[in-house]
Parts: C-alpha cells; sequence; structure tokens
C-alpha cells in the first residue's frame, strides 16, 4: 500500500481512538449509565393498589459511577433524593466490582490516549518493529478493547446480578422495601460498547494498511524457516 494511503489510515484511527477517550471521559462524569423505575413493594401491599393505582407507588432512579438521584413514591407524592457512592453507599453495594469498573475505565481511557500517539507517531514519524511500531498499534488496540469488555461485563452484572439499583432504593429506608420495575442502561453505557468496536475497527484499520497481525507473521516465517531446513536436506 502506499505511503498516503497508511497515513490517512492510521491518522483517521487516531482520531477514532482519540474521540473513544474524550467520550470515555465524558461518560464516566455522567450520571446516565442507568435509568429506571423503583417500585415501593410495602405501600402498594398495604393498600392492595393495582392497575392505575400502581403508579402512585413508582419512582424513579438514575445513576452512573459516581453519583445519582432518584424519586421516592410511596403514595403521598414524590420525594426526590440525590446520592453519591462515595463514601455514603460502599457498605451495601459490591464496593470490588464498582471500583473495578473505574479502574478499568481509567484504565482504558488511558490506553485510548496511547494508541492516538502510537497511531500519530506511525503516520508521520519514522516507525521501526517493536512497540512503536504495528506491534505496539495491535497491542493498545487489543488492550482498549479487551478493558472495553470487562467494563460492559463487570457494570452488567453488579447491575444485574447485584441488584445495584435496589440496593441504593433501600438504603436507610427503615420498614420500606423498594424492588426494581424496571430499568435499562443508557448512553454513557453504551458508548463503552461503541468504543470497544471503534478498537476492533482500528485493529482492522491497521491489517487493512497492510501489517501482519504478530502471531501470524511468526507462524509464516517459522514455516519459511522449517522448508528452507528441509531445502538443505
Amino acid at each position: 500500500m502506499p505511503a498516503q494511503q497508511k497515513k490517512v489510515i492510521f491518522c483517521i484511527a487516531g482520531v477514532l481512538s482519540f474521540a473513544c477517550a474524550l467520550g470515555i471521559a465524558a461518560a464516566v462524569g455522567t450520571q446516565l449509565w442507568i435509568k429506571g423505575t423503583i417500585l415501593c413493594k410495602t405501600g402498594a401491599l398495604l393498600v392492595n393498589a393495582t392497575g392505575p393505582e400502581l403508579e402512585k407507588f413508582i419512582g424513579e432512579i438514575q445513576y452512573g459511577l459516581f453519583y445519582g438521584e432518584r424519586v421516592r413514591q410511596c403514595g403521598l407524592g414524590g420525594r426526590p433524593f440525590r446520592f453519591s457512592f462515595f463514601p455514603d453507599l460502599l457498605k451495601i453495594i459490591p464496593a470490588s466490582i464498582h471500583v473495578s469498573v473505574i479502574l478499568f475505565c481509567t484504565v482504558l481511557i488511558v490506553f485510548a490516549l496511547v494508541g492516538t500517539g502510537f497511531f500519530m507517531y506511525n503516520a508521520f514519524g519514522n516507525p521501526y518493529e517493536t512497540l512503536h511500531g504495528p506491534v505496539g498499534l495491535y497491542l493498545w488496540s487489543f488492550i482498549s478493547c479487551s478493558c472495553s469488555g470487562l467494563i460492559m461485563i463487570l457494570f452488567s452484572s453488579e447491575v444485574k446480578i447485584h441488584h445495584l439499583s435496589e440496593k441504593i432504593a433501600n438504603y436507610k429506608e427503615g420498614s420500606f422495601i423498594f424492588k426494581t420495575h424496571d430499568e435499562q442502561f443508557q448512553d454513557s453505557f453504551w458508548i463503552i460498547l461503541v468504543c470497544s468496536l471503534v478498537h476492533f475497527l482500528n485493529v482492522l484499520l491497521i491489517r487493512l494498511a497492510g501489517f501482519e497481525f504478530p502471531f501470524s507473521k511468526s507462524k509464516e516465517s517459522e514455516t519459511t524457516t522449517t522448508g528452507a531446513v528441509d531445502l538443505m536436506y
């Protein structure tokens, strides 16, 4: 492939990687990860609420990785609350999973920025066959893609398996019991998926630029070496 086309491909990959870093940094700071509704089960059972009456006992909840807000509905009108994960909720949530999600988000931002720098270096500099060259581009893209997948798996398990919304809703509620009525992942969560796909696309762009996958290249060299030895005999 001509050098000019390689520059264009690497520049596109670098811009995409930088856009991912910005998108993830913005997503981490928002509360648009989960949005749902919470049922005041105790209140609904007390009056045997059904149908339209049940709406009086369904509140809303929305949160991100650091803070969120909810509207408490127990039949007497909505009461809004704001909450913070640090330090208020650390004792009731799966803290190790939650901190891991934030940690992997940070790692993802770092490696997306590192990938951006190396893509631009390969486009305008003089790369060589080390981590500065194609091997490094594959490595940074693979790490970023893997981190994105881990973030989605960990956060999904925290919400769906460990019932994060219910734990938040029942925090300091005493005799009232709240249950998750409905919940959906929001924009910030899907940004992680988009970034995972972008880093996978970057791997394909590196291959399109004419650089073999590192392992396939080593296998080809082994085959060539074996053939040369056979010819000697």
